[in-house]
């Protein structure tokens, strides 16, 4: 999971992320709110299709230690998805210099919050139900 993968999954722009973590959440609605052409959409790992995307990533549905984002064909892992998601948001693309950062340092702290994300942000004891708008950009 350190290198993007090529897509064997038939859809592309597509968010993977922990539906019953806090920060994962927020981190999905700062995303729609900011992506005004609609391009990404969103699944939950604990969905159906987000835990087939998981798998087909080697991700453990069970216990994830990455969000993921399909994109431009690419399976992107750890902070390089953070960083392509950002970078393709209106006011963001700035971040792309980040992907200088040596990609061991990057991952290295996205590691450390996503070990402690429950910890430090909460959980909730079910996947967060998104709003009418956004309803239908998630995939489950």
């Amino acid at each position: 999971m350190t290198a993007p993968a090529t897509n064997p999954w038939p859809d592309d722009d597509v968010i993977l992320y922990d539906g019953v973590c806090v920060f994962c959440s927020r981190w999905v609605r700062f995303v729609a709110t900011r992506d005004v052409a609609q391009r990404f959409r969103f699944t939950a790992i604990q969905s159906g299709y987000g835990t087939r995307l998981a798998q087909a990533f080697g991700i453990d549905p069970d216990d994830p230690d990455t969000n993921a984002v399909v994109h431009g064909g690419v399976a992107w892992f750890k902070s390089d998805a953070a960083l392509i998601v950002l970078g393709e948001l209106p006011g963001w693309r700035w971040v792309r210099v980040l992907r200088g950062i040596p990609k061991p340092l990057r991952d290295a702290v996205y590691s450390l919050v996503a070990r402690n994300r429950y910890r430090i942000f909460g959980k909730y004891k079910e996947c967060f139900v998104p709003d009418a708008q956004l309803r239908a950009r998630v995939i489950e």
